[in-house]
C-alpha cells in the first residue's frame, strides 16, 4: 500500500511505500526543493490528518532478496525525490579520447625514431643534429646503419706471403647493395686443415682492416671495400678457408 508524505519546507507530496521509508530509517529528500526531512513524520492522510507509522518494521523489509523493487510514483504536483531518481550516465568526453589519440602516436612516432636513428640521419643527413642532439640527453649514439643482409663478400683470396715465412695474405671486396652507407662490418675468417677441421679462427674488427677515416665514413651506397689483410698462421696445416661477416651484437 502507497502512503502520502508532505515536505514541510515547500508542501510538495510524494506517494511512498513503506518499504522503501523503512530502507532510508524514514528519512527523504524533496524532489522540488531538496530539503531533506523524516518522510514518517511527515505522513499524511488525503484528508489531511497525520497517521502514525513503526519505525521500527519488520526485518524483511530490510532483506534485499525479499524487497520489492524500489520505485516512487510521483503525486500530480510533485517530481520524484532525488535518492529514487535514476543515475545519469556519464557525459561522453570525445576530446579526451582525441587527446590519448595525439599522445600516443607522438609517443610510436618517437619509439620509431630511436629504433632507426640511423637509417634516418644517413637518408636525410639534415636530420642527423637533432638525432645527436637528443640521444645527447637519451644517452645514445647515431650511428651508421648495420644491415648485414644488404653487404656480400664479392670476391676473397687467400695465400701465403712470398716474402715472409707463416704469413698469409687475405684479400677480399666487400659490396653494399644498399642505398644508404653502411657501417663496415666484421668478419670472422677461420682456417681448415685437408679434413675441412678449423685449425685457427680469427674475428677481424673494422679496425684491422680498414683505416680509421674510412672506418668513419662507411661503406658507400652502392659502393665497394676493398680489403688486404696480413695473417700469422703459426705454421699451421691450412688447405682452405671460410670467411664470412656480420654484425657484432
Amino acid at each position: 500500500m502507497s502512503l502520502i508524505t508532505r515536505c514541510p519546507a515547500c508542501g510538495t507530496a510524494f506517494r511512498v511505500r513503506r518499504e522503501q521509508l523503512a530502507a532510508h530509517s524514514g528519512t527523504v529528500r524533496c524532489g522540488k526543493c531538496d530539503n531533506v526531512f523524516n518522510g514518517v513524520a511527515a505522513l499524511v492522510e488525503k484528508g489531511g490528518e497525520r497517521l502514525s507509522f513503526d519505525l521500527s518494521p519488520p526485518l524483511g523489509l530490510f532483506d534485499p532478496s525479499r524487497r520489492p523493487p524500489q520505485a516512487t510514483v510521483a503525486h500530480d504536483e510533485a517530481r520524484l525525490p532525488n535518492f529514487m531518481a535514476p543515475a545519469e550516465p556519464p557525459r561522453a568526453r570525445p576530446w579526451v579520447w582525441g587527446v590519448a589519440t595525439a599522445v600516443a602516436a607522438v609517443l610510436l612516432g618517437a619509439q620509431a625514431a630511436y629504433r632507426h636513428r640511423a637509417e634516418i640521419a644517413a637518408f636525410m643527413p639534415e636530420a642527423r643534429a637533432p638525432l645527436l642532439a637528443a640521444c645527447q640527453w637519451l644517452g645514445c649514439t647515431v650511428a651508421l646503419p648495420r644491415r648485414a643482409e644488404v653487404l656480400s663478400i664479392e670476391s676473397s683470396d687467400l695465400q701465403a706471403d712470398p716474402r715472409r715465412q707463416n704469413v698469409i695474405v687475405l684479400h677480399a671486396l666487400i659490396r653494399n647493395r644498399s642505398r644508404l652507407p653502411q657501417e663496415y662490418p666484421a668478419l670472422e675468417l677461420t682456417l681448415t686443415d685437408e679434413g675441412g677441421q678449423p685449425v685457427l679462427r680469427r674475428v677481424l674488427l673494422p679496425s684491422d682492416y680498414v683505416e680509421l677515416e674510412l672506418v668513419r665514413g662507411g661503406i658507400a651506397a652502392g659502393g665497394e671495400a676493398a680489403l688486404r689483410v696480413y695473417l700469422d698462421s703459426s705454421g699451421a696445416p691450412v688447405t682452405s678457408y671460410r670467411l664470412y661477416l656480420f654484425y657484432p651484437a
